[in-house]
This record gives structure tokens, sequence and C-alpha cells, in this order.
């Protein structure tokens, strides 16, 4: 989420209300005093429910008075942080933890390998290039000379079938706008070709030129916070302008569809993906590589998720929860569609969480209790064996090519760095690639999964990570955090920055809740729409599981969560201010009312609904909008609220009124306090050093908050 400008109808709706009798509120904060803000006599009807909006102002955040709001904000946030005596011993150890080499499973391309690596404290990865595994590697791109700031970003959107030319996708700032520039991988040469305003795109080759998805040109002004409307499936050919890219596939009367388009690997067919909004639920259609026809209907009705993983031997492979909450691997004739679905490895307890393929093998990675288990199969469905990990963790193995023998795995947990493994696929024999050198011992401390009962009676699981020999006191220093939507799985992953938490004594938690995909379909359902406050159900029974358990307790408490999970912050400590010392909601869906309204919002309808929907859904939202259910004189915990600039997903108006009305209404003199990155986004690509300054920022207001701890 990024950068935005206001469209014209908000505009003039900005302007009415401020010539409405406009009224400056002060807070009362009595330890803080907090930047003045405007109020605006803004009230919307929602089916007969007057809702009032005086920080609709805070919206148009290009206005001169906006911008002169976040340097008032973040002036006295900074002017907090910098009294904390530890903050700069915070800094540095933060800076000693993430210096270490951090590398990618490599790429196989041609006679080529590419792979990530990022130094250290480089601000961006950069992309190596070796002839053969035991080539000397060069630098094939560098992102860190694109800016002086290190807020370009550069990554692989796609790589040509004969391995000549790769498309490298640029984003600035943070945003979610893309660029695509076309290089030749075995000279690094870039070629004249640019492409310009993509979004959620890749690029997937076809002869000389690939498939790519863009949106229309955005008018002056609205560029991060436009409604985004008809994507449309574009064919560039190597070598030539974009303004005479062949239009493949584009739908008017549904502007709001998101498209893509794929290529099989044996480049037979191309596939039409179609979703509607953020709903895993799709459609696809089809056609020959080398026709020009209209697309056929494979699976249509956007009734359940597919997923084509191959085409071989006259049928597509598929994964899909159609008629498999848990998802199965199906085959289906492409010359008779309509003979419908073949199961070729049916639904398991465990959740099939994604397919990969190579050297004639498919790679079954399942999901059990939130950890990963891979399980290689012949193309008749065959199981030939479980690749042996670790541990119990996350994994993932990358997709080769047909012909291919060898192919790599990485592997990580809390408290295991990620690591390289290259596989070969005929004997099942692993060998570690690259494992990183760190500036700590993970073997110090340990993770347990443990499970306790939601408000209903579900049972949610939650990892706790800690130093070994910790003692339960009811005094640990904790932090909780999670997602809990949109069907995404929060599994163990590796994070340098948290051990400052364990080894001060402190406990990292993190819980499963539903509206995710750790169960599959049933689990995603049990969080979403009018489910909604399960999810909030679930957190808040974690918290009080951790208290009760004795691990922490209320004043030593802290929770966290970003994007999704922001918006479960922001409800959570409306709903139980007391159980909670600090919260970090971090670029948070905080106004549910007018999500919609902006950018991409419109898509997560599907999750939420909206509130011009219909009257029932209307309450639904309005019961746990975060801007919306915080209540005068209550005192709130200490709450840090991050955002960027430039977020163009979730916009920083969401923020910035959730912080206003916070400030106005928090009846405490503890802190509440909102951090906005300039020049940064919803969190992809954000430069090494803009990540350190803010996590130092945030650890730093945790100690100081639940107290108890100085930083060395």
């Amino acid at each position: 989420m990024k950068h935005l400008i206001a469209p014209l109808g908000l505009v003039l709706l900005f302007i009415l209300s401020c010539q409405n009798n406009p009224t400056t509120t002060t807070q009362s904060n009595t330890a803080l005093t907090y930047p003045e803000t405007k109020k605006v006599e803004q009230v919307d009807s929602y089916f007969g429910t007057e809702v009032a909006d005086p920080y609709r102002w805070l919206e148009v955040d290009t206005a001169a008075e906006v911008e002169d709001w976040v340097v008032a904000q973040n002036q006295v946030t900074q002017d907090y942080i910098s009294q904390i005596s530890f903050r700069p011993n915070v800094r540095n150890r933060l800076e000693e933890l993430y210096n270490y080499t951090k590398v990618s499973a490599p790429m196989k391309v041609g006679d080529y390998y590419l792979f990530y690596q990022n130094d250290g404290l480089q601000n961006q990865a950069v992309l190596y290039r070796k002839q053969g595994l035991d080539g000397e590697a060069s630098v094939f791109l560098d992102p860190n000379k694109a800016s002086t700031d290190g807020t370009v970003s550069m990554g692989i959107a796609g790589m040509s079938k004969d391995d000549k030319y790769i498309a490298i996708s640029i984003s600035e700032a943070g945003s979610d706008w893309q660029s695509f520039k076309v290089m030749e991988i075995a000279t690094g040469k870039t070629l004249d070709d640019e492409l310009k305003w993509l979004k959620f795109s890749g690029a997937s080759w076809y002869k000389d030129g690939f498939y790519y998805s863009r949106y229309p040109e955005p008018a002056e002004g609205t560029e991060l916070s436009g409604d985004l409307q008809t994507q449309s499936i574009y064919y560039h050919k190597i070598g030539t302008p974009q303004s005479e890219d062949k239009l493949v596939f584009t739908d008017p009367e549904n502007a709001r569809m998101i498209c893509s388009a794929a290529v099989t690997e044996d480049e037979e067919f191309v596939l039409l993906y179609k979703r509607q909004g953020s709903s895993s639920e799709n459609e696809i259609w089809y056609r020959p590589a080398n026709s020009e026809e209209d697309f056929m209907p494979l699976f249509t009705g956007f009734d359940a998720q597919y997923f084509i993983v191959d085409h071989w031997d006259g049928k597509f492979y598929v994964r899909t929860n159609k008629d498999a909450p848990r998802y199965r691997l199906a085959t289906i004739p492409t010359d008779n569609p309509k003979a419908g679905l073949t199961d070729l490895i049916p639904e398991k307890d465990a959740v099939l969480n994604g397919i990969s393929k190579g050297g004639g093998r498919l790679f079954a990675n399942y999901m059990q209790d939130a950890t990963t288990r891979i399980y290689q199969h012949l193309y008749d469905g065959t199981l030939e064996r479980e690749i042996e990990l670790p541990g119990l963790g996350s994994a993932g193995i990358r997709s080769a090519k047909r012909e291919d023998t060898k192919t790599f795995y990485t592997y990580t947990s809390y408290v295991y760095p990620t690591t390289i493994y290259q596989y070969d696929i005929e004997t099942g024999e692993s060998l570690q690639h690259a494992q990183p050198k760190l500036n700590f011992n993970p073997s110090d401390y340990t993770t347990e999964q443990v499970f306790f009962s939601s408000k209903d009676g579900t049972q949610v699981p939650m990892f706790l990570v800690y130093k070994k020999g910790l003692q339960r006191d009811g005094q640990r220093p904790t932090y909780l955090t999670a997602y809990g939507g949109f069907n995404i799985s929060l599994t163990p992953s590796f994070n340098p920055l948290g051990i400052l938490l364990l080894e001060n004594g402190g406990i990292f938690a993190q819980p499963n809740l539903r509206g995710g995909g750790e169960y599959g379909q049933a689990w995603h359902e049990g969080g979403m729409l009018f489910n909604k406050q399960n999810v909030f159900d679930d957190f808040i029974a974690a918290a009080e599981y951790l208290i009760e358990e004795n691990y922490t307790s209320s004043e030593h408490l802290a929770i966290a969560g970003g994007s999704n999970g922001g918006l479960l912050v922001g409800a959570v400590a409306n709903q139980r201010p007391e159980l909670f010392k600090v919260a970090f909601p971090a670029v948070g869906v905080m106004d549910m009312l007018r999500y919609h309204k902006f950018t991409i919002g419109w898509a997560w309808a599907s999750e939420y609904g909206s509130s011009d929907q219909d009257e029932a859904t209307f309450q639904n939202l309005l019961s746990y909008s975060p801007v919306h259910n915080l209540k005068e004189g209550t005192t709130y915990p200490s709450i840090m609220v991050t955002t960027g600039d430039h977020d163009d997903r979730v916009v920083p108006a969401h923020s910035f009124k959730y912080a206003a009305t916070l400030q106005e209404k928090h009846a405490g003199d503890n802190p509440v306090l909102i951090r906005i990155e300039v020049d940064a986004g919803h969190g992809a690509g954000k430069p090494t050093s803009k990540i350190l300054d803010e996590q130092a920022d945030k650890w730093s207001f945790f100690f100081h908050e639940i107290g108890g701890v100085e930083i060395q």
C-alpha cells in the first residue's frame, strides 16, 4: 500500500466539508502534547444510520495541510523515542543481528544459475549469475545502484523458455506499481524494452515475447490512491515499444476483474486466470498457444480455487479445493474438459499447500498444524518418497524443468535460519548448499507448539519461542502477533531481529487464527465476512492463555500485526484495551466503511463485505471497524501506529484517521503515536536501513513501555 492522491470527487467533498464550520480538537492527554488535528463536519448515511467522519480530510495525503500533519506527528513520535536512553543500543544490536549473508535458492537458466544475495546490510539484495554451480559468481543486477537511498527494488518477473532473456520488475518507494525491463542472460545487457503501469503481474514467456497484466495509465495525481479498474492482458514482443503490444484480454464490463495469463512449460497452451477480488475462487480459460482464437472455458462459475500445475500427456494437472476443502491434485483431459476431474492425489487430513515439479516428478507440499511436509510423486500419482527435512518448520522446493535431475529447497524455522539444500531428484539425496553464518547461537532458543480454546471452544494452535531454561514467572516480555485472514497461513520462519526479544528474556508468540489457511477452506471461512469476530476472539483467547499459563501478564504483553493483521490489532485493542500493555498496528485496514474506495481495496469485499452492500454487512463492519469503535474517555494500551506514505495497497489514510481519533479519545497518560515512513509502501522492497530504523523505534518503544528491561 503506497503513496496516494485522492480522486476528484473526494477532493470536492473535502473542499465542501471544510466550508461547513470546521472545528479543531485539542487532545486531552496530559503526558504528551499531540499535534492539533482539525475536525470537519462530514456525516455519511448508511441505510439510515448516520456515521460521522470528522477526519475525512486526512484521506487527501498529498494536500499541504496533510503533509504538515505528517511532519508534526513524526516529530512527536521521534521526540518521544529519542528520550529512550537505550534506543542507540537497540539500533546497534539489531544491526549486529541482521548483518549476515543471506542467499536465495539458485534458479537454473540454461548453463547459468541465478541467485539473490545480500551481504548483510545492503539495502536491496543483489542478483548474481554464475556458469554452473561451481562457477565464479558475478553481479548480474544490483538494485542498490538505482537510487541513493535504496528505495528502488528489482526482481525477476519471468524467464524465457529458451533461457535467453529475463524480464525484470522495478518498483520505487515501495509502491505496488511496477515497470518491466528485459535483459539478456548470457551478456547481462539491458534491452530498450520498457513496460509501465503494471501491478500484480509476472511475465509469462512464449517464443520471442511474454504475456503480462496492466492497468490503464492513471490520471495525474491519482497514482497512489485511485480506484484500480480494468486490468487487461497484453503480449509484448521483444524489441517493440509498449504501444505496439497486442491486447489479449480485457473485460471492461467487469472492470474489477483480476486477470493474468500463463503459458504451460511445453508451450502448448495459454491459460487465462480470472478472479473476482481477493477471493481464491477463480475461473480458468485456455487456448492453444499458437492460436489467436477465443479462449475456451475450462473451469467456470467461480465455485472453487483451481491452479494448473502442468500439462502432461494430454491432461492438465490441477490443484483445487473443488469438493476438497484441504485441496487435492486431479487431472482433466485437454480435449474433453467436460469429462471432469479425476483424482491423482486425493484430499488428506493435511492441507495440500502447493505443488512443484521437476525432473518428471511432482512435489506435494503439505501443511500439518502449520508445519511443512514434502512428498515426491510420479506423474501417475505414485508416491516415491517423503523428503526428509531438518525438523518441524517451513520448506519450499523450487520447480525445475522436466530434463533437470537436481533442484533446490529451502528450510527454516523460528530458531533455524533459512538454509538452502540441493536435492537429487533421482536418488532423494539432500546436500546442504548454503547456510548463513550468524552473530548469535540459534541453539540457545527453543520452540513449542501449544493449543488453546477460543471463546466458542475451537482449538487454535500457537507457536511459542523463547530462550532455553526460561522460567514461567508471569513477567516475561511477550510479543503476540498474528494475521487471521485471506486464506494466508503463518508458518515458522526465521527473523534475526526477533532475537533481540528472546535474548532479553522475552517470548515470541504466533497463533494460527481462523481466517487463515492452516486447516483449509473451512478454517478460512470461519474467520471471514460475518465470522470475522471469531478472529478477534481467537487472538484475545491467545493472550488470555499466555496469562493463565503464567508465561506473561497484561503489563508485559504487546500485540502486533500488519495489513489485515493491523486491523486485528486495532479491533482487539478496542475490544479489550485492559488486556494489553502495548500495541503495534502496522499498515492496517482501519476504516472498514471506506476501505473499498481506494486502489485495490474493492478486491477485499469478498473477505470482509462492503458497507454499501446491504445493511447487515454494514452493521457487521461497523461493529469492529477500528476507527469507529474508539471510545471517548477510555485508556488504551501504549500504541505505535506505523504506515508508509507510498502505501498504495492499504492507503495511509487508514492509519492517519485511526491515529487522529485515538489521540482525541484516549484518556491515559501513556503514549499513542504514529510513525509514518517516508518513501516506503506496504512493506515489499523496503531497504535494510529503513527496516532497521523502524524496528529500532518499535523495539525501543516496546521495552520502554513494558519496563524492567534495559538494553545494553
